[in-house]
């Protein structure tokens, strides 16, 4: 197994077909742009799986740094943005990886909680194999797309909430009951 695989799995916590999508994307990426130290490759994810484990460690796209967008879209799609070279690209999955992780999934469904367990490290198995051999070109849609180019991030100034007595940041603050609060305190005030 390659060492940096095997980091990934470690940081990652297991071996799954989702990171396996991860490390594939990553890897793709790696060989047209540098790892970001700072904000020069952003990823934008348009899912929240194992997958993005892999991206933020071997591309050094992260939240903290603000070069992870995360996009809510449910889809194994990644786009990134290279800002060295002012140009996009989105990698998604061919038919035959989606089909057989809905196969896969098909399967287990069918079968009883005792097999289940058994069935799945043998299936997830297979399939996270399968996806680490693929060639590129087997594997993966890449499309160099225009995107603009996305803000880098941005610090604001903390505020205290008016009702929990934490500090949270200024732009998420909410007015309610002409208090300023921050959007836990605001969603339960709006529950009430």
């Amino acid at each position: 197994m390659k060492e940096d695989l095997k980091n990934t799995i470690e940081f990652h916590g297991h071996f799954c077909p989702g990171l396996a999508m991860g490390y594939r994307v990553a890897k793709y990426v790696q060989n047209h742009y540098k790892k970001s130290e700072d904000e020069e490759l952003v990823a934008i994810v348009y899912n929240n799986s194992c997958s993005v484990d892999a991206i933020q460690y071997l591309l050094g796209c992260t939240f903290g740094k603000g070069n992870l967008i995360f996009k809510d879209y449910g889809k194994p799609v990644y786009v990134f943005y290279s800002r060295e070279h002012k140009k996009g690209i989105r990698v998604s999955f061919k038919d035959e990886i989606t089909n057989e992780m809905n196969n896969m999934w098909d399967k287990l469904s069918k079968v009883s909680d005792k097999e289940r367990i058994k069935l799945m490290d043998e299936l997830k198995g297979k399939c996270a194999e399968k996806i680490l051999n693929l060639f590129d070109g087997e594997l993966l849609n890449i499309e160099e797309v225009d995107i603009p180019e996305p803000e880098k991030a941005k610090i604001y100034p903390s505020l205290k909430c008016d009702e929990c007595g934490e500090y949270f940041m200024e732009i998420k603050g909410r007015l309610i009951d002409g208090k300023v609060v921050c959007m836990e305190c605001f969603e339960k005030l709006m529950n009430k």
